[in-house]
């Protein structure tokens, strides 16, 4: 069972939230979804297609809510009152979990032909949408290009996130964002947009030192962290720059990416993206440490030992905090550890003139690389504030939370 932070919910109190469950396995999610609305306060009705019925009934939602359940646009008893109609008036903010690839399309072309859909034709009330497909339906260039039409017209989107697919032997970005995550993008809809125009740079997923063509030092981040970070402050209104690693992520829709491999690539390209920029938030794992020398070929493997000389790579904040004197922007570090987390952010903190640190522990389950949560400590000139596991998404929102205070 999922459980959602105090911060950044108060939007949804009182507020009335139509939750539009599409026809996907990811239906069953819905289910916690809605839970997680009404208990944050808001006043929850659903709307489903009739696939959606074949995978949750109706009733589930019902017991959940409160609320009787659309179902049928000729529903006579709905039609008396214009069903659609009155769903769309009466909705503050609409979320459509999951959205399918069918969903999204038809939705582009303003098709009409269930009670979803006709209600989506006829609201006037902000759009949060939570795709779920298959990686390939998600990867194909017709659904890209109808979620770029979607976002184009306002609706906003959290996820899909990446990870194992329903059919077997299935795994890519496509899988539905957790119940969490969706229910604090649609307090998000709801609230105030925080970081509108503001321009941020985030930073995101390993670099990579290359000993030859076909080997290289780097480390386990996938980039979801600060991928999850410049999805939330798009979101919130900013205007974000995502300098990224070597991940297996699609680009976030209305974020401008740079995709870089060594540190001396990060650096130029945060140099650069950082003009102008309000906050920087590195997330990105850079590595320590690079070949002094790299060869123009694949190494093969000697007869004996073999040693490898190191040299440091830049460090990023450093550089740049040097540059920038007295005129930087709001700077949040990370400091994964894995023993004296809190010390050891605190000495970063002092060390590299940072606003915020961001501490968590790789070594305990659930919060190392390559994992959907996170558990940390955000530490500051002030104190500490510890943040229990939860999402990556709801941690991004805390760490945008502070980043917004201090600007």
């Amino acid at each position: 069972m999922h459980t959602l932070p105090a911060m950044g919910l108060e939007a949804l109190k009182t507020k009335n939230v139509l939750l539009c469950v599409g026809g996907s396995i990811a239906a069953y999610k819905a289910g916690e979804v809605a839970r997680l609305l009404v208990k944050a306060g808001a006043r929850v009705r659903v709307a489903m297609t009739a696939s959606a019925q074949r995978f949750v009934a109706p009733l589930t939602f019902q017991a959940l809510t409160g609320e009787r359940v659309s179902t049928d646009l000729f529903d006579a008893a709905q039609e008396l009152a214009a069903g659609h109609i009155s769903l769309a008036d009466w909705a503050d903010l609409v979320v459509v979990a999951p959205a399918t690839a069918e969903l999204l399309g038809s939705a582009r072309l303003g098709l009409a032909h269930d009670v979803v859909l006709a209600t989506l034709l006829a609201a006037r009330a902000p759009v949060l949408m939570a795709p779920a497909m298959n990686e390939r339906m998600w990867a194909n260039a017709a659904t890209q290009e109808n979620v770029g039409v979607l976002r184009a017209r306002g609706v906003r989107f959290v996820g899909p996130d990446a990870g194992e697919m329903a059919e077997a032997g299935h795994a890519g970005v496509g899988r539905m964002a957790e119940p969490e995550a969706i229910a604090l993008a649609a307090a998000s809809c709801l609230g105030a947009r925080d970081l509108a125009g503001v321009r941020v740079v985030v930073t995101a997923g390993p670099t990579r030192e290359h000993l030859d063509p076909v080997r290289f030092l780097s480390n386990p981040s996938t980039g979801r962290m600060g991928f999850a970070l410049a999805e939330a402050a798009r979101d919130r209104g900013a205007d974000v720059t995502l300098v990224t690693g070597p991940v297996e992520l699609a680009s976030p829709p209305g974020v401008r990416v740079v995709r870089i491999t060594t540190a001396d690539e990060l650096l130029a390209a945060v140099r650069v993206a950082c003009a102008g920029a309000r906050a920087l938030v590195m997330a990105a794992a850079v590595a320590d440490q690079r070949p002094e020398t790299r060869a123009a070929h694949k190494v093969k493997k000697p007869a004996g030992p073999e040693d490898v000389r190191l040299v440091r790579t830049p460090d990023v904040l450093q550089t740049l905090a040097a540059e920038w004197g007295a005129a930087k922007p709001v700077v949040v570090g990370f400091a994964a550890e894995t023993e004296n987390v809190v010390a050891n952010a605190r000495a970063k903190l002092a060390a590299k003139g940072l606003d915020l640190v961001v501490a968590n522990d790789v070594s305990a389950p659930g919060a190392g690389f390559a994992a959907d949560t996170n558990a940390a400590t955000l530490v500051d000139a002030a104190g500490e504030e510890p943040i229990a596991l939860t999402s990556k998404r709801a941690l991004a929102e805390r760490i945008w939370d502070r980043v917004a205070a201090l600007l």
